[in-house]
């Protein structure tokens, strides 16, 4: 979610609550909530770095929403006015004309609860937030967005396993997505090794179901398996070392970092990932827990790219549906903030 509501010194010095979306409009197929569904009429604005973000960007890719639902990328430094589009020529949004994301969040309401956070749903029209219920939003891309998909898109929510998938990932959520930021941010001892305990005893359990099926849910991927992706992908990079979660490598974990390097390698999974940005992030921003601002070198990244062999689990990635093309040139992560042979 990634809000500098505190200030960035703060974590590590209070306990970590992670602050529930206070924007939770949606954007349905009926428009039931006031914003309908409309190609060009909402701009998605994610960080690269930001676990809960990058759930968007994955889900973006896999529908072929490129054409339909524009991304602004912010830069993954905040400052104290949270995230900003410094990236972008003239530092500001070429779409909003913004250079703050607290922008769009002022348009819609001021003194708001609960930071500036991303995903977030910006009307392009009206330049207010729609929406920053990252739980939400992914699922309603699924479910309420078909029309614009592309032909070929993956069922990611399917509706005769929706059940089992939500209990996956409400367990996947507590103990790994937000586990991890329990530990990283934890202020005592007691919490620290609570949430610690935690993270590494649901990722047991997972290992042991991914042991025997190539995805978390059914024959294909489904959004279960973009949540806990975006928290493996970040683990040896900055949950390992950042957030003291390190009772062992995912690298080190034969299941789990097969499965990690098949999403990987999957197209829409690997080819929005920027290390670069995920690391600067991290180790720069959390001053609370990092005050020299460090950023480490490791861990070596070209292992990503080598043969998972899960293909011989069966399993079909997109189902009746076909991968989705190349990311637009424009989005492309650069080369140089990825892994290399």
């Amino acid at each position: 979610m990634g809000s500098a509501d505190d200030g960035n010194s703060a974590y590590g010095h209070k306990a970590f609550k992670r602050s529930k979306s206070h924007f939770a409009d949606r954007v349905t197929a009926d428009g039931r909530d006031g914003w309908p569904v409309e190609a060009g009429r909402y701009r998605l604005v994610v960080s690269r770095a930001c676990p809960w973000a990058s759930r968007a960007v994955i889900s973006r890719r896999l529908l072929g929403l490129e054409d339909a639902l524009s991304m602004a990328i912010t830069d993954p430094i905040q400052d104290d006015r949270s995230w900003r589009f410094t990236l972008d020529p003239d530092g500001r949004d070429p779409v909003l004309g913004i250079r703050y994301l607290s922008e769009a969040y002022d348009k819609r309401e001021s003194d708001y609860p609960g930071g500036v956070s991303v995903p977030a749903l910006v009307d392009v029209p009206s330049g207010k937030l729609v929406t920053n219920d990252y739980q939400q939003l992914t699922l309603d891309l699924a479910t309420e967005w078909t029309a614009l998909h592309r032909d070929g898109a993956p069922d990611l929510y399917p509706r005769a396993l929706r059940d089992e998938i939500d209990t996956v990932m409400a367990e996947v959520y507590e103990d790994v997505n937000n586990g991890v930021y329990r530990a990283g941010f934890a202020a005592s001892q007691e919490e620290y090794e609570e949430a610690c305990a935690g993270v590494f005893r649901r990722l047991d359990l997972l290992t042991s179901r991914l042991a025997r099926q190539r995805y978390l849910v059914g024959d294909t991927l489904t959004e279960a398996d973009i949540r806990l992706f975006t928290t493996l992908v970040r683990f040896d990079a900055v949950y390992h070392g950042h957030f003291k979660c390190n009772r062992w490598k995912l690298a080190e974990n034969e299941v789990l970092w097969a499965y990690a390097r098949d999403l990987y390698q999957t197209p829409g999974f690997g080819d929005t990932v920027d290390f670069d940005h995920i690391k600067r992030h991290y180790y720069q921003v959390h001053a609370g827990i990092n005050p020299t601002g460090i950023v480490p070198l490791g861990p070596d990244l070209a292992g990503w790219l080598t043969p998972h062999h899960r293909e011989e689990l069966g399993g079909r990635p997109f189902g009746d549906g076909t991968p989705p093309g190349p990311a637009p040139t424009a989005e492309a992560v650069p080369a140089h903030h990825q892994p290399t042979h």
